[in-house]
């Protein structure tokens, strides 16, 4: 009897449209717009719909109806977005390339007018002395053509200078343009902090140096249910927390010291000349510090909620290579996880 009962539920339940997923939503409303299909392109309306970035939204939506690449593209550089980034460095290096075979073909165009004007004068000083008796009006001639012959040759000069230090000037603007791009590239956009690109240089810097694998310590930290809190107070509400933590973790660290998100809810740090002893001591204070200072509103009877935070520790000393101290501590970082009363764990201990 139950199964019978139940049979037109579960008929109801299979005859449900399943639900739509981001990409499908960005897929739905990219081909609404006639937009093409690029990772850059995913990648700018996702930050406007999954990321709930309102003034990219609007921006996009001032485009209208098939909005054209270019102006998609300055969209993504204007909010910074990584893969648009990447752009400007492409783009910078193909003009910067068309500039220096411009200038080139301009400075061999300058020499040959040199080559001209020298042949000329040479023409002109043999006419002379080779004929000391002609007129006045034919060395006055000559003297014209030479005359002529130099302000062509000077005229070429001044606009050959002045392109030169047109194209220095925007080679200027365009190195200025890739050392943003590649700041924003390696930055993440909400905190401000250094993003995951950020973080794997940092470490393979560390295994680069002389000093490299020696003491040195990684602590991932990540805040417990945070899909839980985003789902039941708001995005906004989760984006308010990540920014109070990132200004947290900045008064946190000291000069020589790294922190950076590396995730939507997971910070990354780097101590240098630290061993297990210190780092277990730094990861203990961070996540003190957190679940002790970081509270905020919720709609529960006025009630204030208290962040609470996992973190995994890895000293490079441990590691041979940057990726694999990266993976030992994330290792450590799942076994805080699974065990909540041993929030700090370290690799191998």
């Amino acid at each position: 009897m139950a199964s019978a009962a139940s049979s037109p539920q579960a008929q109801r339940e299979a005859s449900r449209p399943a639900p739509v997923t981001d990409i499908q939503r960005i897929s739905q409303h990219m081909t609404r717009l006639g937009v093409s299909g690029l990772p850059r392109n995913y990648e700018l309306f996702h930050e406007a719909i999954v990321g709930q970035n309102a003034a990219l939204a609007q921006d996009i939506a001032s485009l209208g109806a098939a909005p054209r690449q270019p102006s998609l593209d300055e969209l993504g550089l204007k909010y910074r977005l990584v893969s648009h980034c990447g752009l400007v460095g492409e783009t910078s290096q193909a003009e910067m390339s068309k500039m220096m075979r411009d200038a080139v073909e301009r400075l061999t165009a300058g020499v040959r007018q040199k080559q001209i004007f020298m042949r000329a004068a040479e023409t002109a000083l043999k006419s002379i002395t080779g004929n000391p008796d002609q007129s006045l009006s034919s060395f006055m001639s000559e003297m014209e053509f030479l005359s002529t012959s130099l302000n062509g040759l000077l005229t070429a000069e001044t606009d050959l200078e002045t392109k030169l230090r047109h194209d220095v000037d925007r080679m200027e603007a365009l190195e200025r343009g890739v050392a943003a791009a590649q700041t924003a590239s390696s930055t993440d956009r909400l905190t401000g902090l250094p993003n995951r690109t950020a973080l794997n240089r940092t470490v393979l810097d560390l295994y680069e140096r002389e000093e490299g694998s020696a003491g040195s310590a990684l602590i991932m930290m990540d805040i417990d249910d945070f899909k839980a809190l985003n789902s039941r107070y708001g995005t906004q509400t989760g984006s308010r927390l990540l920014k109070k933590l990132a200004d947290l973790f900045r008064k946190s660290i000291k000069k020589h010291d790294f922190v950076a998100r590396t995730d939507g809810d997971e910070f990354t740090f780097v101590f240098a000349n630290v061993g297990m002893q210190e780092a277990m001591a730094i990861a203990e204070r961070l996540r003190n510090s957190v679940e002790e200072n970081v509270v905020f509103a919720t709609s529960d009877a006025g009630q204030n909620a208290r962040l609470t935070v996992s973190l995994g520790i890895a000293l490079s000393a441990d590691a041979a290579t940057a990726s694999q101290l990266q993976a030992n501590a994330r290792i450590a970082l799942h076994a805080a996880q699974s065990n909540r009363r041993l929030p700090v764990q370290a690799f191998g201990r």
